[in-house]
């Protein structure tokens, strides 16, 4: 079957390279025009909940209508509200507090040897004499034959856990995996039945960097849509976590070592610990805006293309700005990737009609930690278990022609495969994205989608470029980067080059047409830590 698809989506690019395939004419001067109109000073840098906010989807909202499409959010509405809680600590009120065997309470200090956090809705916790549990990383992956809590009962416990994840080849080497992230270390704990977790980091008390932690632990945070719902979470540095070792009786040197694979989740026997934590909260309010194109077929079997709208804001949000400019226009970070998915909806638009449905979805708050994508993700619109695929645009490529197409994810799922597929005909190849450092496919719209196991794919910029090689695109790129990355100089110039844009939206509208018009699904590699995420819902889409 894959060899079938491979060949079929091929003779698509080549038919479509020679002029006889689906009719489409993607606009550099379009896409540079429209992204001059939302960067502009009068959007005051698309910060969520400001009349930023409320221009860019009202300018959203008439492209749309002016190209027929239907609405696409809750209740035949183009909007889908994204309530965002953000909490601060009361003054004084987080304490906590841990027992031994010998009945002895321990005080500990919010801010020195701790660092608390309600982790709930509410912003209350309320734990007393909750037994403790050492799961090592926390990381349970089938995939990698992995599983750190093993046979060990957590439900209604603390579960201890470390930090990041272990290193080499196993665990994806120089790309960090998502079992790395706290997040995820929450949802598996939340998953098992645990109220709260504590993360232990291997520094003394006296070190500048625990020191540093916990002085910012107080900090206004926003929770994120669909977080797993524990009591409260907490770091320890490593003088805390040693009194809870001898206190249990174990001898750390004695339970190997936990990035081996052998190690099994260990209970702290006699120890537990009693949490008190309370924060007051607001709420932001702001919105995901969504369009669709109903499949002709398959109308609950959905493609998205998917871009966040928002931006950092202005002197509002940055007074200390030095300069005058203290607009963040972010032109290219994303009003580029908010008008290449429009520009793909007009010409999807004007294509005969899909069998599946393809939604075009505008995200919130993406800056602020992809939390439009993850409301969505936590109550979607359509059902995440037939969401054939998400294909994500932050950041248009802004340069001549170029032989590669990076992605974040490489080796996740066989979108790329499909990618690499129409795209070989032209002489073009999809590599990684050539900075592991960045954990690039973590940062995007697309990964609260892949967390919920649908794949998805983001294209990045291109550094081998036909005129000049990859010398000269990383070079150029870097440059760019560096230059005007979070920004006010992230602004519209008419010396823009989107070329390369419109190469890339080209290969992603023959993607996401193959994908609307075919019956299969794409899937995940079987190392990819999704694929466990994905299995649960089989049944949905046999």
């Amino acid at each position: 079957m894959f060899r079938a698809f491979t060949s079929g989506v091929a003779a698509a690019a080549l038919l479509f390279a020679a002029g006889s395939a689906l009719s489409q004419d993607f606009s550099a001067e379009r896409i540079s025009n429209d992204i001059r109109t939302i960067s502009a000073d009068e959007f005051q840098g698309r910060y969520p909940g400001t009349e930023g906010e409320r221009m860019t989807l009202a300018w959203l909202q008439a492209q749309y209508e002016a190209m027929g499409l239907q609405p696409g959010g809750p209740d035949g509405q183009w909007l889908q509200p994204v309530h965002l809680k953000r909490f601060t600590p009361v003054e004084g009120a987080a304490s906590a507090s841990w027992t031994g065997p010998d009945g002895v309470s321990h005080p500990l200090t919010a801010g020195t040897d701790v660092v608390l956090r309600a982790a709930t809705n509410d912003g209350r916790a309320t734990i007393r004499n909750a037994p403790l549990v050492f799961a090592g990383y926390g990381i349970t992956a089938p995939e990698r034959n992995w599983d750190d809590y093993g046979d060990v009962d957590v439900r209604g416990k603390v579960v201890v856990v470390m930090g990041g994840e272990p290193e080499g080849e196993l665990f994806n080497g120089a790309y960090d995996t998502n079992y790395e992230s706290g997040a995820y270390k929450a949802d598996e704990a939340f998953r098992r039945g645990a109220v709260g977790i504590v993360t232990l980091v291997p520094q003394p008390a006296a070190s500048p960097m625990w020191q540093r932690a916990a002085q910012f632990g107080n900090r206004t945070r926003t929770l994120t849509p669909g977080a797993a719902d524990l009591e409260f979470s907490m770091a320890i540095n490593h003088d805390v976590a040693h009194q809870w070792a001898t206190a249990a009786g174990l001898d750390i040197e004695q339970l190997g070592s936990i990035g081996s694979g052998a190690f099994k989740a260990v209970a702290l026997n006699g120890v537990s610990l009693s949490v008190d934590a309370a924060e007051t909260s607001e709420t932001l309010v702001t919105h995901n805006l969504l369009a669709r194109i109903p499949g002709t077929e398959r109308p609950n079997e959905t493609i998205i293309y998917s871009a966040h709208w928002d931006h950092v804001g202005g002197e509002a949000q940055h007074p200390n700005t030095p300069g005058d400019d203290k607009i963040f226009n972010g032109a290219w970070d994303n009003a580029s990737g908010t008008v290449g998915v429009v520009e793909m909806a007009r010409q999807l638009s004007q294509a005969p009609r899909p069998e599946r449905s393809i939604v075009f979805a505008h995200m919130a708050a993406e800056e602020m930690g992809l939390m439009g994508a993850y409301g969505y993700a936590a109550d979607p619109v359509y059902p995440l278990e037939t969401t054939v695929a998400d294909i994500n645009i932050d950041m248009l490529p802004l340069s001549g022609p170029t032989r590669d197409i990076p992605i974040f994810g490489k080796g996740q799922n066989d979108l790329e495969d499909r990618l690499q597929a129409l795209a070989e005909p032209l002489g073009r190849y999809v590599t990684d994205d050539s900075m592991p450092e960045q954990g690039f496919y973590y940062r995007s719209d697309h990964f609260p989608f892949a967390r919920m196991g649908v794949p998805a794919i983001m294209p990045w910029h291109g550094w081998d470029w036909v005129e000049g090689g990859k010398e000269a695109g990383e070079a150029a790129w870097r440059a760019k980067f560096g230059a005007d990355y979070h920004k006010p100089s992230d602004e519209w110039s008419a010396d823009l080059n989107f070329t390369s844009a419109v190469e890339n939206l080209t290969l992603l509208y023959l993607l996401g047409v193959d994908l609307a018009n075919g019956e299969d699904w794409p899937g995940w590699k079987p190392t990819s830590e999704f694929a466990q995420v994905r299995a649960r819902s089989d049944a949905a889409r046999q």
